[in-house]
């Protein structure tokens, strides 16, 4: 089943000689369930993508579905409701809360909606990811791997769409970059959550069911990994 489409997603910025062309008539679609990889060079347009397809900047034309919704349609209130129920995100610096408690940075977007955790889910999620000891903890007060754990929490317990993640091993050492790519290839697996990561390490892509390869704003190729 489809669950997320892009058509035609074009994105430029500036004007004239200033102009660049971010993206270019970018058409993707994405089952649900699976897990793609997006590589390409510096400034090939892989993160420009992702902000798009979550709802974080809107495409200069062309259409983003997910689960039928076109998103580039939805105005800027709308969109972060949708974008908070609908859409996890990851990102390489961790983005918690500061003066928030790991528990309450995880819990975050529910608490943001007025809507009534399921504890069950808190549950299983801090127990898979490590982090029962450490829920009264400020971010201050963990580590980088820590941090990123309790990003990837706080991603999934909406239990979106899809799940976005940017470079999110890119703050991390090896150790703790294995890691956070075994949770993710979890909650795919176990969750049936849809991924979509960004990376530059050709071994962490090599461990998706698909790798997408992105040169100067457009898709150079998509291919299904063999395994």
């Amino acid at each position: 089943m489809e669950i997320l489409r892009c058509e035609k997603l074009t994105k430029i910025y500036g004007s004239g000689q200033n102009q660049v062309k971010a993206l270019e008539d970018i058409n993707l679609s994405v089952e649900k369930g699976e897990f793609i990889a997006i590589i390409g060079a510096s400034g090939s347009g892989k993160s420009t993508l992702l902000h798009m397809l979550g709802g974080v900047d809107k495409p200069g034309s062309g259409r983003i579905f997910i689960e039928n919704t076109d998103i580039a349609t939805l105005n800027e209130k709308q969109c972060a409701v949708f974008r908070r129920r609908k859409v996890g995100l990851i990102y390489q610096f961790y983005n918690l809360i500061p003066s928030l408690d790991v528990k309450q940075n995880i819990l975050l977007p529910m608490l943001l909606d007025n809507q009534k955790p399921d504890e069950k889910r808190f549950e299983e999620l801090v127990e898979i990811l490590g982090l029962k000891e450490r829920l009264t903890h400020l971010p201050s007060q963990l580590s980088g791997g820590q941090q990123q754990r309790a990003a990837i929490a706080r991603a999934l317990i909406y239990r979106p769409a899809i799940l976005l993640a940017d470079e999110p091993t890119g703050n991390l050492d090896r150790k703790n970059s294995e890691e956070i790519l075994g949770l993710l290839k979890l909650s795919n697996k176990k969750y049936k959550q849809t991924v979509l990561l960004i990376t530059h390490d050709e071994k962490i892509a090599l461990e998706a069911d698909r790798i997408v390869t992105i040169e100067d704003g457009r898709i150079l190729s998509d291919e299904e990994v063999g395994k």
